[in-house]
Parts: structure tokens; C-alpha cells; sequence
């Protein structure tokens, strides 16, 4: 529930837990025909995008989810030109796809086009000016449509920035094997794809299917994660390839071709990626996964 007269956002953090952020100021809000949005300022996190009651990225760190989101998917393709996004309305994911020198052009694909414009207008601490760059396009779409329809057949690198696998029957199809499919066929051959899978701690069940599809769809497959502490979860990320095993990209390729492209990132780089892909994932004490 927001409360903008007290306050306080409550919001779910897992199935069994609630997170309670103070708002110190409302910036904006406004109710779209998909979702609820809100530009504030949270208490230690400072300015943040909520939507339907959950923090999507606050000034404090949305620099490690969406520089993990996008910067080892980036750093396995070894010249990724043409980049594929859908979802990241804030702009924020593009805004790390643009870092990269190789990219000549960036399609960002979201089914919201208030929350377009809203990112536009209040979130320039976050998109830092990417949907103002010549190599960017914004189409206002579903995703799936997209994919259906697409024409074009020569995306280096997709980029799945989506609401969480458990978030609703609308968004199960966005991770199904049938889907990423369909993503094949408008990748290239070397194409990699990455995706952030929820939480395998708190809803181990969609992760794991998730992870399944991912893994029947592509040749390589690899799994890392982190905690977001605006979210109060674990973030999973599954990068897919049939071309580039991520597990065998090392630390001094991956910091050798984000220097060469000129790409400075705060959280990642290639110590960091190697240790978080190997140790892989977690599960809840006393899970095994079969």
C-alpha cells in the first residue's frame, strides 16, 4: 500500500516478509492505464521510481541491477551492435546499453507509454539522457507483439527488462520457453540474451522456470545474482547464448572490452562477474533442486 499522506511505503519484499521505506517527499504521481506511478524521494536512497507500491530503481543503487542486468550480457557478445530491450521504462537500462561504443542502435520496447513519458520528464537521474540519443528508438508496444511482428532478424544482444516471472498471469508468457523461441529467431546466431529472474530464494518455482526454459532454448546458459538493498530481495539474472558460454568469459576480457568501448561502471567488472557466475545461485535451506 503507498500512503503518500504518511508517508510510508509498505510493500512486499517475499511471500513471508513486508518492507517499510519513509518517503520524505512526493514529486510526482500519476495513475496510467496499466500501472500506478510515483516519483519520491525515499529516506537513505534518495530519489526512486515506485510502481504498484514496488521500488523499480532509487538514485542510491540502481546502478547494480541494471549495470548487472546489461554489462555482462554486453561484455560476452564480443561487438554488440544492435541491442534489443524490453521493459526498463525508467530508461536506465538503455542508458547502460548506450555506454558502449560498438552500439549503433537500441530498441527499447515498453507496453507503457505514460510511464515513457513520465521517465522522460522526472527521471533524468536515472536515464541520464538516453532516450535523447541519436542511436536510441522507443517503441510503445507489448513485448510479445513485438516479437511476433519483428521483422528484423539481427539483434546482437537482447535484453529482458520485465516485471518479475510471479508477478501475474500476464507475465508468465514473457518467460516461457515459447517465447524465448521467438526471441531466437530475431537474434543473430551469436546473439546473447539475458534476462532478471526474480528471486530464486523467496519464489524458487518461478525461478526454476525460468532457468529450465532458458536452458532448453539455448546452448549456454548462466546464473548469477545479488541483493538489491532498495528491493530487500535477492535478484537473479540468467545470460543465455548458443554461441558464448558466460561461465568461460574471464575477468581480464571482460575489463578489456568495457575499457576499449569506453564503458566506466561503479558496481561490475570482471572479478566481480566471474565470482557472482560461479557461485551461481541460491535456494531456501533445504531445498534441492532436481
Amino acid at each position: 500500500m503507498v500512503e503518500f499522506e504518511g508517508l510510508i511505503i509498505l510493500e512486499p519484499a517475499g511471500k513471508y516478509t513486508r518492507h517499510v521505506l519513509k518517503v520524505n517527499k512526493v514529486y510526482a504521481a500519476e495513475k496510467t492505464p496499466y500501472q500506478e506511478i510515483a516519483f519520491v524521494e525515499i529516506e537513505g536512497f534518495g530519489k526512486a521510481l515506485v510502481i504498484d507500491n514496488f521500488v523499480q530503481s532509487t538514485e542510491a543503487d540502481e546502478h547494480i541491477y541494471h549495470e548487472l542486468l546489461v554489462q555482462p550480457a554486453m561484455a560476452l557478445h564480443p561487438k554488440p551492435e544492435k541491442v534489443l530491450i524490453i521493459g526498463g521504462g525508467e530508461g536506465a537500462t538503455l542508458r547502460e546499453v548506450l555506454k558502449h561504443s560498438t552500439v549503433k542502435r537500441a530498441v527499447m520496447v515498453d507496453i507503457d507509454r505514460d510511464v515513457v513519458e513520465f521517465s522522460k520528464k522526472y527521471l533524468e537521474v536515472m536515464h541520464k539522457g538516453s532516450f535523447h540519443d541519436p542511436r536510441a528508438e522507443v517503441v510503445i508496444m507489448d513485448g510479445l507483439v513485438y516479437v511476433e511482428k519483428a521483422s528484423e532478424r539481427d539483434f546482437d544482444v537482447v535484453i529482458l527488462d520485465l516485471t518479475d516471472p510471479y508477478a501475474g498471469p500476464a507475465a508468465k508468457p514473457l518467460y516461457s520457453y515459447e517465447f524465448y523461441s521467438k526471441l531466437k529467431n530475431i537474434m543473430k546466431r551469436d546473439g546473447v540474451l539475458v534476462t532478471q529472474a526474480g528471486s530464486s530464494y523467496f519464489y524458487t518455482q518461478d525461478y526454476l522456470y525460468v532457468k529450465e526454459n532458458l536452458s532448453r532454448a539455448f546452448k549456454y546458459t548462466g546464473e548469477y545474482w545479488t541483493w538489491i538493498p532498495s528491493f530487500a530481495v535477492n535478484v537473479n539474472f540468467i545470460i543465455a547464448s548458443d554461441a558464448y558460454n558466460p561461465l568461460e568469459l574471464e575477468p581480464d576480457e571482460f575489463d578489456k572490452r568495457m575499457r576499449e568501448r569506453g564503458v566506466k561502471n561503479v558496481y561490475i567488472d570482471g572479478r566481480r562477474f566471474k565470482g557472482l557466475i560461479l557461485v551461481g545461485v541460491i535456494y531456501p535451506r533445504g531445498f534441492t533442486p532436481q
